[in-house]
């Protein structure tokens, strides 16, 4: 099959381009590097099979692309919470009005599948732990509110235009080039780089909060299985079926500790409620967090946060979330 892979140079959109290359397809990916990276796919640039072409969804000829692509997967997105305080237009129009367009080229072309990248910043705060996809929606800040409303077009699309189509709410996702990039990056980015530069972790709040800590190949496979499955319409979550504290990260990773003030808008806990996606794909997370994390090396090239470059990084986090 030929698959296209909107966002295919980020950090998991990268992963799933070479499984999919693994599988066999022919595979396009079309990404601005906004977020994605160029070195991500090095590895890969000199594959037959491989197609990747530098372009922003809303300016791209799509048609182009979609004229004989049997599967697309779009992950394709501005991230990270600051920014999105900051310039919350630039996030519409990635994660919304470049999801219309998508869809808008896909209902001209034959796709058999469409699978969408989406968030379980959704919840928010959720009042139920693990949280299922029947929860309320609660986003707190521009980029889950994008996304969410991405993935309500994907959705509304698929029913009226008869796009098949599932969406995948992806929760804290850790492995390989994940990004260290942004403002003060992933969990993982920033207390690895911390241990490699022998400086303490700076862990927010008591550090008891938890999260599901998904590693990238079994996001991966979980995209692969929806995408291949004959679900539509549907909303998954994708999730570890476990929930650690940050305190036990610190405690595999080892050192010392300095504590940072809770940020607002964040919950203590996330956990997904993976019910759905085990019972309809008899998909399972097959990696734990003390085996995941002895094969990240992706910290070396992260900037070492402090707490005062923290505090200067999150400042309008507070303002605008408090």
């Amino acid at each position: 099959m030929k698959a296209i892979v909107t966002g295919g140079a980020g950090f998991i959109g990268s992963h799933l381009v070479e499984r999919l290359l693994a599988d066999g397809h022919q595979v396009t990916v079309l990404d601005n590097y906004s977020t994605g990276r160029v070195e991500n796919l090095v590895h890969l640039a000199d594959h037959p099979e491989l197609e990747i072409v530098e372009a922003d969804l809303l300016k791209v000829d799509l048609a182009k692309h979609l004229a004989d692509a049997d599967q697309v997967y779009h992950l394709a997105a501005l991230a990270d919470i600051v920014p999105s305080i900051q310039n919350p237009e630039a996030y519409y129009k990635a994660n919304v009005e470049g999801t219309l367009k998508l869809v808008q080229a896909i209902r001209k072309a034959n796709v058999e599948k469409l699978v969408y990248s989406a968030s379980s910043s959704c919840y928010g705060i959720p009042d139920m732990y693990p949280t299922p996809e029947s929860a309320e929606i609660r986003p707190q800040y521009p980029y889950a509110l994008t996304k969410y409303l991405g993935e309500q077009i994907v959705l509304h699309w698929s029913h009226v235009y008869d796009i098949p189509a599932v969406s995948l709410r992806l929760f804290n996702v850790y492995g390989p080039r994940s990004r260290t990039s942004g403002t003060y990056g992933a969990v993982f980015g920033v207390f690895l780089a911390q241990k490699l530069a022998g400086e303490p972790y700076t862990v927010v709040g008591d550090g008891t909060q938890t999260r599901d800590f998904t590693f990238v190949t079994d996001v991966v496979d979980a995209f692969v299985t929806a995408a291949n499955s004959e679900s539509t319409e549907k909303v998954m979550n994708v999730g570890s079926g476990y929930t650690y504290s940050v305190n036990r990260l610190v405690e595999l990773l080892g050192g010392e500790i300095v504590y940072i003030p809770k940020r607002p808008g964040e919950p203590d806990c996330t956990f997904a409620d993976v019910s759905r996606i085990q019972d309809q794909f008899s998909w399972n997370a097959q990696v734990p967090l003390e085996e995941g994390i002895r094969i990240i090396d992706y910290w070396r090239e992260a900037p070492v946060w402090t707490p005062d470059s923290i505090a200067t990084a999150t400042k309008e986090w507070f303002d605008h979330l408090s």
